[in-house]
């Protein structure tokens, strides 16, 4: 079944196996969760102003992780270029299929630099940039979120007891871009484009957060029903935090942007109902997010005892963990409670402990070559 050998660590190939080649024969979307576990922590780290040093680090991890991106675009164009028959076959697999929503989820953690780390060097260039890149995000986010679910519906196999988390990859895209643009929006000098950014903000909200809660019903009676997925997919378990910590996110980025943006196109009645409500909605979303939380760590602790293999799929322990801290500390700046600033903290050092484990074991199996494996292939 592909659930098992989606993430199966290949031989590593001969010498006398071309490393340009082999590598670009062999690279998959998958590699975009890279750029979003990455992006998410230099985010995360800007969110402590009281230490500038934190503030360096995630610069620097955000120019790092704008070549990363650049890299793995490059060598995924290279791929559809050189190897289109086979790179065509992502779109009826599926498991790899899914990953293509990393592709604009990697891109938006680079926009959401450019508004806190570029603003500072190059002010409204910065913001120009953002912009633009956000459009193309928002595109790309849409088009994942449209066009992988119709293959699923078309022309891949899925079964409920081979189900995992990664369905939710295609469709929280959306939700992802939605935040982006929130923190946009009071970049924004023109009160008509700033009411056209929101509302594109909240109907990506609305085609993600809604469809990815129906999908973790249907994951909690899979697991109910089939127990946990094979070992292969361990890192899934945690993927059900992603759409829970980005639609609070979301909502408590919009619930402070959101108000005067109505206010200034002349909604100034309901902007007061808006921004509660969204607020309310965060503080719900997170609440659902703890169970999620403790779930997905009740479940490692279990994969551990059979022993977890490195694969790719272990960068999905760093985004969702990322976002949720994030909207944590942004939660914490909202409500006076110290416990909720501590409980962000510890999230977001958990995190810098997960994307060192996760970079080291990357770094190894990317200079070894076992990690660059389509399953998409047909073993010959």
């Amino acid at each position: 079944m592909h659930k098992v050998v989606a993430f199966k660590r290949p031989v590593t190939p001969a010498p006398d196996v071309p490393m340009q080649g082999y590598v670009i024969r062999n690279f998959t979307p998958n590699w975009f969760a890279t750029t979003m576990g990455t992006g998410i922590l230099s985010v995360a780290l800007a969110q402590f102003p009281g230490h500038p040093w934190l503030f360096a680090i995630g610069q620097a991890l955000w120019l790092f992780n704008i070549l990363l991106f650049a890299t793995c675009t490059t060598l995924y164009t290279a791929r559809w270029l050189l190897y289109f028959h086979e790179a065509s076959r992502v779109f009826s697999h599926s498991v790899v299929s899914m990953f293509f929503g990393c592709i604009p989820m990697g891109l938006a953690t680079i926009i959401n630099g450019f508004l806190i780390y570029g603003i500072p060097h190059i002010g409204d260039t910065a913001v120009a940039i953002a912009t633009t890149l956000w459009w193309i995000d928002v595109t790309l986010s849409l088009a994942c979120g449209l066009a992988i679910p119709f293959m699923m519906f078309t022309r891949q196999s899925h079964s409920i007891d081979q189900m995992t988390a990664v369905w939710l990859l295609p469709i929280v895209a959306s939700e992802v871009a939605a935040v982006s643009g929130g923190l946009l929006l009071p970049h924004i000098a023109d009160a008509q484009t700033q009411l056209t950014v929101l509302m594109t903000s909240l109907v990506l909200w609305a085609c993600s957060v809604p469809l990815a809660m129906s999908v973790l019903v249907i994951l909690f009676l899979r697991m109910a029903v089939h127990k946990l997925p094979h070992v292969n997919m361990a890192a899934s378990s945690w993927l059900a935090l992603g759409p829970i910590g980005t639609g609070a996110l979301g909502l408590l980025v919009m619930s402070q942007t959101g108000p005067a943006v109505l206010s200034a196109n002349g909604l100034a009645s309901v902007a007061p109902a808006f921004g509660g409500a969204s607020f309310l909605g965060a503080i719900l979303l997170w609440g659902y997010g703890i169970w999620w939380l403790a779930t997905a760590v009740l479940i490692t602790l279990r994969y551990l005892r059979e022993g977890l293999p490195f694969n790719i799929g272990w960068w999905g322990y760093t985004f969702p963990l990322g976002v949720f801290a994030v909207a944590t500390l942004r939660l914490s700046t909202m409500v006076p409670m110290s416990s909720i600033a501590i409980f962000g903290a510890v999230l977001v050092i958990a995190l810098v402990c997960m994307w060192l484990l996760v970079a080291a074991k990357t770094i190894k199996g990317t200079l070894d070559r076992s990690l660059f494996v389509s399953p998409c292939l047909k073993a010959d």
